[in-house]
């Protein structure tokens, strides 16, 4: 069964400021009054979410017309008008915040990622999110984070194994950790395990583990466990990754670097519209 969740986020939010009705709109506009609304970027930004407001406008009037002067993943400048809608005035007022909010929020993710990614430009290291989203929002979130130039960690729990801390100690050790999972999961699987001491990355090397987190190491420690991985596995960094810590994990010889604040930390770009009755 496929669930629509960006449908569903849409309906949630359209429902819940709309409610019985647009009180405003619909006691100042005629029905079948026409007009064209002008989406603008008031700052620069990268843009995202595009579909998704298109999804806002077409679900309150399937006949709207509505034109993108870019794509999701674009330099934005102020004052440029990014999305054109025409169509019924009633849907364009009711639709508007609805849609800048999508918009705003999305558009703040990706500019935060590009701006972490202007950081590491050069550098053969990945930059990947964590699963630190706004519940219901993951899709969207993660969705801004590969349009902002970034990768996706793991979607969720249910699509990659990472044994962290608390697994290990409901398991006993990392190695009855390991060796359960690689038992019960497809042989295509790749394990993580999550240590946060150089013993622990001995113990996840002699569990044959594929990746090793690194968490919330200095980067002396990191340095010393890149050495005593020595290749046998993928190396990630993790933990207070900030735009001052990021150049100097980046020149550590990691693979991955996972940033929380990529989407936590992200504040809304302003956007705005304007409408222009006919």
């Amino acid at each position: 069964m496929k669930i629509d969740f960006i449908g569903n986020l849409i309906e949630t939010a359209l429902g819940e400021d709309i409610g019985p009705g647009d009180i405003t709109t619909d006691h100042l506009v005629n029905q079948n009054q026409q007009g064209r609304g002008e989406i603008l970027a008031k700052e620069p930004l990268i843009i995202a979410g595009i579909d998704v407001a298109r999804q806002v406008f077409k679900r309150l009037d399937s006949d709207i017309e509505f034109i993108a002067d870019c794509n999701d993943g674009d330099e934005i400048t102020a004052g440029q008008v990014v999305i054109t809608i025409s169509g019924r005035l009633n849907a364009l007022l009711t639709g508007e915040r609805t849609a800048l909010n999508f918009l705003q929020r999305m558009s703040g993710i990706a500019t935060n990622t590009r701006s972490y990614l202007s950081l590491i430009k050069g550098k053969n290291v990945r930059l990947v999110d964590t699963r630190k989203t706004t519940p219901g929002w993951r899709i969207l979130e993660k969705y801004a984070v590969r349009a902002g130039g970034a990768q996706n960690h793991r979607m969720g729990l249910y699509d990659g194994v990472l044994i962290k801390d608390n697994h290990i100690a409901v398991s006993g050790s990392i190695k009855e950790a390991v060796a359960k999972i690689r038992s019960k999961v497809s042989h295509l699987s790749k394990i993580e395990v999550e240590a946060d001491s150089l013993a622990q990355v001995e113990q996840a090397l002699d569990a044959g583990a594929d990746v090793i987190m690194l968490d919330n190491m200095n980067p002396e420690q990191i340095k010393e466990a890149v050495k005593l991985i020595d290749g046998r596995a993928l190396v990630e960094v993790s933990g207070n990754v900030n735009k001052k810590t990021l150049e100097i994990l980046a020149d550590l010889n990691v693979d991955i670097i996972s940033a929380g604040a990529l989407t936590h930390a992200a504040r809304s770009m302003d956007l705005s519209m304007r409408i222009f009755p006919e």
